[in-house]
């Protein structure tokens, strides 16, 4: 049985953890606090408390890294934390990675990397400290992605959204909101299952972008949301002409995936 170990069971993870389990694997994770570790195990997921300060501290969390495949998906605090922080808690990440011989990674990054102009970005881009757009993030990147004993995939996300995630929501009633702008959106369960492809069919030691294949404008989303889910739009948009970036989902689609929300005018969502 090949067992996963999944570093951070939040939004995404829990819900990758369950879809592991009912495919067969043997799955076991982390969580940043005891009451949601308690919660996890009560629920049927085998769970430890971690939490990187940036050198890791917890629970019996080392019986985390005795897995076949491990799953990070820890995001940076950039409003509570030093640009060094984040790095930092990778850089104890990967050695613990190394000492503990795991020899498959997927780390989950963020299309925030790609530097913000107007632009297709597609993964074999070139992105520098001097251009990007998460500075963090792409310094994880190159530190999971040199020197190593390992196979590993980087999985780039755009927004993770669906069920009780709403972009219109967050805007409700706002003025001034951009909306001319293409989204680069994935619903949760094609993040999960694009997870598990990566995994199935063998696709290491590649970048991969996690994002839907259509791109409608912002003012589109908010809209339909509104009317399907009963909220007020928002009041006002934004002069239009905003900067906009469009992420490519080609390489993955190349690769025979399937969403099931290639559009995100057709996510669905938790009533509100």
């Amino acid at each position: 049985m090949t067992r996963v170990s999944i570093i951070g069971l939040g939004w995404l993870g829990r819900p990758l953890a369950i879809k592991f389990q009912e495919l067969g694997y043997s799955v076991k994770g982390s969580s940043t606090t005891a009451e949601k570790v308690e919660l996890l195990n009560k629920k049927g997921i085998s769970a430890k408390l971690l939490n990187f300060e940036p050198h890791p501290v917890g629970d019996r969390f080392h019986e985390l890294f005795d897995t076949d495949i491990l799953f990070i998906n820890i995001p940076p605090k950039t409003r509570s934390s030093p640009p060094t922080f984040y790095p930092e808690q990778m850089k104890f990440l990967k050695e613990i990675v190394i000492q503990k011989g795991i020899k498959k990674v997927i780390y989950v990054s963020s299309t925030s990397v790609y530097p913000d102009q107007n632009q297709i970005a597609r993964e074999e881009d070139e992105i520098s400290m001097e251009n990007t757009g998460h500075k963090s993030l792409l310094k994880a990147e190159h530190l999971f992605g040199k020197e190593r004993s390992y196979d590993l995939s980087i999985i780039r996300f755009g927004g993770l959204l669906g069920f009780d995630r709403i972009p219109g929501k967050y805007f409700s009633g706002k003025e001034g909101v951009i909306g001319d702008t293409p989204v680069n959106y994935i619903h949760q369960v094609d993040a999960v299952n694009l997870v598990i492809w990566i995994i199935e069919n063998g696709l290491w030691n590649q970048i991969f972008n996690g994002v839907a294949p259509f791109h409608p404008k912002r003012r589109e989303i908010y809209e339909r949301n509104a009317l399907d889910l009963g909220f007020p739009p928002p009041k006002s948009y934004e002069n239009e002409g905003s900067g906009w970036k469009e992420i490519s989902a080609a390489k993955i689609l190349n690769t025979g995936f399937k969403f099931k929300f290639p559009n995100p005018l057709e996510f669905t969502y938790d009533k509100v």
